[in-house]
């Protein structure tokens, strides 16, 4: 055997001769690869014979030569950057590279595409590690959300081309706003922890970073149409003129996502398009995109009691026809990268983002006070709550390097503008010189954030790489009028926070290497904080040590973190009960500690393994709470929605190049829905899950008509498993049952997710 076997080695450059690190080098027809080291170096051991190598860094064109093994051989592989794409741009102002000291997972088209049926991004991310998701319509599509080490979304800092994407004020990510958006993702990006400094606000959990589709150097285009169950289906057109003579290449992107939705009526429509045109020579790349959606959904965000859930865990408990929410979200970008030097680059990027949209619902018997007297007291009551919105980013950043440096330095400006109203468009009573569309509350609100920061990662010696990232952001932010619930609100703050990072590598050997990271991270509140009282800013300290081991049969990432908060707004497991937002209060001081591990394990030629596991503790130092009419120390209690243990698995099964069967699954702990630890009763526990999915993935290659044809299919939930993955928890005090006393009540609402389901689709390329 050892007689047939031989090894190929190697060097990956650029066209400077610089080394790069973490370039994959792979078997075209086998599942074997390996990533190269600190100096650009991989060794691969083969059957003697022809194979076919390909080398593949972001930012460059991917790499395919042939090569006929009879003894061992060496060889170094040249890879030439793509001027055409934006990676080159956006990865150094926003992303880290593979051996930097920060803990991350990368995701490219490749892969997104293998279950890219018409879920939404969050439901995508499922089995990275340290990662939850759900939808309130239970199929994932529609209102879906995503959680990194426990953190909801608005502390998931969100960024497409290196613009925040989260809304300014709410600091949320709503996916349903860009239906089929992964359709347009070249790669994305999501470093756990506070990881480095970004645009927006700061990431308390992680920050995901997207680069939308490449410009392509050929022409062409996708027809895909997927269905499945609860009426699901997706539509999908693409097109590209490739790179023409002169420069130019134009792109684009129209979609449809229509579903029912496992829970009743709870339907989904979003209409999506993406079109971008750029233009590239030696030195310059200007890339200008138009992007954005139009969504409607039925309402579901409200979930199901405990009752409701025993008793029909698909009903919905809304029955007006057009309790419907109701959103259009347009985006404008235009980018500039300016290559000066062999050392030298600058990037521009500006941004103009629109959104205004609604939220229309049936109110009985209503209070004449909850509407400015716009009614009759006990009238019946339609109101559309309204939000329109500009949103305007600059960011501009320069970049030096050479063989042991690289700098980068940059700013961003943004301003945000939004108009909170409510109208009644019906009553069955209304008040004398009422007239429909009258409004009932109106609040305006401004938000300037603008940040600077400098990064540095500098070579020490032959085994060890510095990282250093300092950051300043500054923020103010403005309301004045009314809240839905017709309680003044009126906030002029500013913030000003200063950000340290910095990291060290240290390479032990050709296949390990370890880093370690300290990052502070700073962050302002929300709208709904401030609604609550609440305008203190809260600060993270976050520790990271990692291992890394890189061979040609196993790579594995290990670290272990330690997330020491100071004023953690933490979810109090309760929703507005008029939008549906989850409430947040502040947990004095509190931390989150835990060990992940995730690896990529060459089994055979045929077959790999991508397990991650995160363990973790989550805990509130010493929480107060009033149960029962008495302030109580409860000491240490766990924090919301944060379980202890997430798994996830992707096991391969690769028979021929064309053909890929993946069996996933996912095991996520039990969660506490308050940070009471169960004081007052056990209705605040979710218990775990453990959900299995398969995915099936056949391309036929074709010289007729279509390049190729890829057939698709994926099974959710194959085990017909029924979960509740997210839920939320309230209670109040009782002070009338029994006259004297006060007696802390509570209750419960629950989100149950999809049984067994399945997706196919088909996507013709030409």
């Amino acid at each position: 055997m050892s007689a047939q076997t031989v090894t190929l080695s190697g060097k990956v450059i650029d066209s400077n001769q610089n080394p790069l690190v973490g370039a994959t080098v792979a078997i075209a027809t086998q599942n074997k690869g390996v990533a190269t080291d600190f100096d650009g170096n991989f060794s691969l051991n083969l059957s003697k014979g022809k194979h076919v190598i390909e080398v593949s860094y972001v930012g460059f064109k991917t790499s395919s030569q042939e090569v006929n093994l009879t003894n061992n051989e060496q060889i170094t592989i040249q890879l030439v950057a793509n001027e055409t794409v934006l990676d080159e741009v956006l990865v150094a102002a926003v992303r880290v590279k593979a051996d930097a000291p920060v803990t991350h997972s990368n995701l490219s088209k490749q892969e997104i595409e293998k279950r890219n049926l018409g879920q939404d991004i969050p439901v995508l991310l499922n089995y990275l590690p340290s990662v939850t998701s759900s939808s309130d319509a239970g199929a994932g599509i529609g209102y879906t959300y995503i959680r990194v080490r426990g953190s909801d979304a608005t502390r998931v800092n969100v960024t497409i081309n290196g613009i925040p994407y989260n809304d300014a004020e709410s600091q949320g990510t709503f996916w349903v706003n860009m239906g089929d958006f992964a359709s347009s993702t070249q790669s994305l990006q999501l470093q756990r922890g506070v990881g480095t400094s970004t645009n927006g606000s700061g990431a308390f959990g992680a920050s995901l970073n997207i680069l939308t589709d490449a410009v392509s150097e050929e022409a062409g285009g996708e027809i895909s149409n997927a269905f499945g169950s609860y009426g699901t289906r997706k539509h999908t057109v693409k097109f590209t003129t490739g790179k023409l003579n002169n420069g130019f290449e134009f792109a684009g992107r129209l979609s449809n996502i229509y579903s029912d939705g496992y829970v009743d009526r709870a339907f989904t429509d979003l209409k999506s398009y993406f079109l971008q045109g750029s233009y590239t020579d030696d030195n310059t790349l200007i890339k200008a995109l138009v992007f954005g959606g139009k969504e409607k959904t039925y309402q579901a965000w409200f979930g199901l009691t405990p009752e409701e859930l025993k008793e029909d865990r698909r009903q919905n408990p809304y029955t007006y026809d057009n309790e419907t929410d109701n959103y259009w979200q347009d985006h404008y970008q235009l980018h500039w990268n300016e290559k000066l030097s062999e050392n030298w680059s600058t990037n521009i990027g500006l941004n103009y983002t629109r959104g205004k949209g609604y939220f229309e619902q049936f109110k009985d018997e209503s209070a004449a006070a909850d509407y400015d007297n716009l009614i009759i007291d006990g009238s019946d009551v339609i109101v559309r709550r309204w939000l329109d919105n500009h949103f305007y980013v600059a960011n501009a950043n320069v970049t030096y390097k050479n063989d042991n440096l690289e700098i980068i330095s940059g700013g961003s400006y943004s301003t945000y503008n939004n108009d909170h109203y409510g109208e009644i468009i019906w009553g069955s009573d209304l008040a004398p010189n009422t007239n429909i569309n009258d409004r009932y509350y109106l609040s305006v609100s401004e938000k300037l954030d603008w940040s600077i920061f400098s990064k540095a990662t500098f070579r020490l010696s032959e085994q060890f790489k510095a990282f250093v990232d300092v950051q300043g952001r500054f923020v103010n932010y403005q309301t004045e009028g009314l809240t839905s619930d017709r309680i003044p609100i009126d906030v002029d703050k500013d913030y000003n926070f200063f950000n340290p990072k910095l990291g060290l590598t240290y390479k032990i050997n050709d296949e390990h290497s370890i880093y370690a990271s300290y990052a502070k991270a700073n962050r302002e509140p929300n709208r709904n904080d401030f609604e609550g009282g609440n305008s203190q800013h809260e600060s993270l300290d976050d520790y990271e040590f990692g291992w890394r081991l890189s061979n040609e049969t196993v790579r594995l990432n290990t670290n272990v973190y330690y997330m020491d908060y100071q004023n953690q707004l933490i979810l109090t497991g309760a929703i507005d009960p008029n939008t549906g937002e989850p409430l947040r209060a502040s947990s004095g001081s509190s931390y989150r500690l835990g060990l992940e591990i995730d690896a990529d394990i060459t089994l055979s030629e045929q077959v790999t393994m991508r397990p991650n596991i995160a363990f973790s503790k989550n805990i509130n130092r010493d929480y107060r709470a009033e149960i029962d009419g008495e302030l109580q120390n409860l000491g240490d209690t766990p924090i919301t929605f944060s379980p202890d243990i997430v798994f996830g698995n992707a096991l391969v099964y690769q028979p021929v190049h064309n053909v890929q069967i993946a069996f996933l699954s996912k095991y996520v702990g039990k969660q506490w829905m308050s940070n009471l630890n169960s004081k007052v009763s056990d209705l605040d526990v979710l218990e775990d899950f453990f959900t299995s999915d398969l995915n099936l993935v056949y391309e036929i290659k074709t010289n007729k008509i279509f390049k190729s044809i890829v057939f698709t299919g994926l099974i959710n939930n194959i085990f017909n498993k029924e979960y509740v993955d997210r839920g939320y928890y309230y209670t109040y005090d009782d002070t009338w049952s029994t006259p004297g006393t006060t007696t802390t009540v509570d209750g419960a609402g629950y989100y149950p997710q999809a049984t067994r389901n399945f997706l196919i689709g088909a996507t013709l390329k030409f």
